[in-house]
């Protein structure tokens, strides 16, 4: 008797899930053409493009609060109207690969970008000899694509580094920055700094902040007594800073955005979470400590896309394109409501450009997900919570509660070590059905474009 193959039961098997699944989306959300969107996800096939979405710190209880404050607890964010949403597993590992069940952003980031999995801090380098491993990045350059990293932090933080560094320890930033990564160096014959290291990789589009790291000088080898912008000058890397110039850029040669001199300041702002909670409060949604010519992530990610299409416009072979929104996680930490609000509504505006480009382009894969859990918790209005809390006024006119007791008022509140969401459409897209591993994710993409 002939017996299915795997592939074949594992494909049936996603379909009829993902079928039920938009079912029920099409009954909650109206949205009509979800069951369709889901059946030609799980076609698998090859994909031109991989638009990758990291909502940094973005669990469900974050997507949740954003969702509940902005379109109400009925509505449903662009995030929320894929046709096929899993859950992956986010821990490190020890240096003798045993599970580190909380991980860090280099360390999750690490996972995704080279099916790795590493201790806490360390990019893209194995766990135990801290050895380089290559990157989804990297093999899409290799195989000929164009490839961006879109950022709201710096661009030499953990998450956009995880694509086109490896140092022993996340702090290592700049060429100022080495001191916990001396075999890094380039005086020691290593790569270098990250931000070294991300314009020597040439990366088609780096957009982000971070302009302090690029403003350190280069303290040896060819680029030495040089900033590192100067040396993706010298690289051919056209630089721009503001979201006027990075209109203006143009496609044919690479390009460096550096748009704050530390983290891009967040669109929202607010009163923080405190002990005792706070009065009812509506955010302020446009920061005054924000310069009006700080591009949006999501035009940020349209310039991007625009760029790097514009460079693969005869090839087979299109780009791969991560976007994070950075301070989700950021504003978690701080226990900022507002500021975790505003960043998860920019985020939200940015898959909606990806999805929108792959409503015109099917066969792109667009996956959005995030690296970790994170704090917040939207808990009752009468509990009294030990730590920080505060209680804000949504869209809908109702009060909301949110939580923050991950440590202990006045520190760093912390990551958590829950699942997270993982949710896409397009080629491959059936692949994060169920619950899998962070690692996976780095297979998916890889099959996506037949990397090898």
């Amino acid at each position: 008797m002939h017996r299915p193959s795997r592939r074949y039961l594992t494909i049936a098997t996603a379909l009829a899930t993902a079928t039920a699944a938009a079912v029920a989306v099409t009954s909650v959300a109206g949205a009509s053409d979800t069951k369709q969107q889901a059946e030609n996800a799980i076609k698998g096939g090859k994909a031109k493009n991989v638009i990758l979405l990291i909502g940094d710190g973005m669990g469900d209880s974050e997507i949740t609060l954003a969702r509940d404050y902005t379109v109400g607890a009925n509505g449903r964010l662009n995030m929320d109207k894929f046709p096929l949403t899993g859950a992956y597993t986010t821990y490190a590992v020890h240096a003798d690969g045993t599970p580190d069940y909380v991980t860090d952003s280099a360390a999750s980031g690490t996972g995704w970008a080279t099916g790795v999995k590493t201790v806490n801090g360390r990019i893209s380098k194995t766990p135990g000899t801290d050895k380089a491993v290559k990157t989804i990045l990297e093999l899409a350059q290799k195989s000929g694509y164009a490839t961006g990293s879109v950022t709201t932090s710096e661009l030499t933080d953990a998450t956009p580094a995880v694509l086109a560094s490896h140092v022993t320890d996340r702090s290592c930033q700049g060429p100022a920055d080495m001191a916990k990564c001396t075999g890094d160096t380039v005086a020691a014959g290593g790569p270098g700094s990250i931000a070294e290291q991300s314009v020597n990789h040439k990366v088609d589009v780096l957009f982000g902040g971070g302009r302090q790291r690029f403003d350190q000088k280069v303290t040896d080898g060819k680029y030495k007594g040089l900033t590192v912008t100067e040396q993706a000058r010298k690289l051919g890397y056209q630089v721009v800073t503001d979201n006027a110039s990075m209109k203006a850029a143009k496609a044919g040669k690479p390009v460096l955005g550096l748009f704050a001199t530390g983290n891009v300041p967040v669109e929202w702002t607010g009163k923080p979470a405190a002990v005792g909670g706070t009065d009812p409060q509506r955010c302020v949604t446009s920061n005054p400590n924000r310069p009006s010519t700080t591009p949006s992530l999501a035009d940020s990610a349209t310039k991007a896309i625009q760029l790097l299409e514009a460079k693969q416009k005869h090839s087979k072979k299109a780009f791969f394109l991560q976007i994070e929104g950075a301070s989700i996680d950021k504003q978690d930490h701080a226990a900022d409501p507002c500021g975790q609000i505003g960043e998860t509504a920019a985020f939200d505006r940015a898959v909606k450009v990806a999805r929108a480009y792959a409503a015109k382009h099917p066969d792109t894969l667009v996956v959005t997900t995030a690296d970790h859990g994170h704090t917040s918790q939207i808990v009752p209005l009468e509990a009294t919570p030990p730590g920080l809390s505060s209680t804000l006024i949504t869209n809908e006119g109702q009060q909301l509660k949110v939580n923050y007791s991950t440590n202990t008022p006045g520190q760093s509140q912390e990551h958590t070590g829950t699942e997270v969401r993982i949710a896409a459409q397009g080629p491959q897209a059936y692949r994060v059905l169920g619950v899998t591993n962070q690692t996976d994710l780095f297979t998916t993409i890889r099959e996506a474009l037949r990397l090898r």
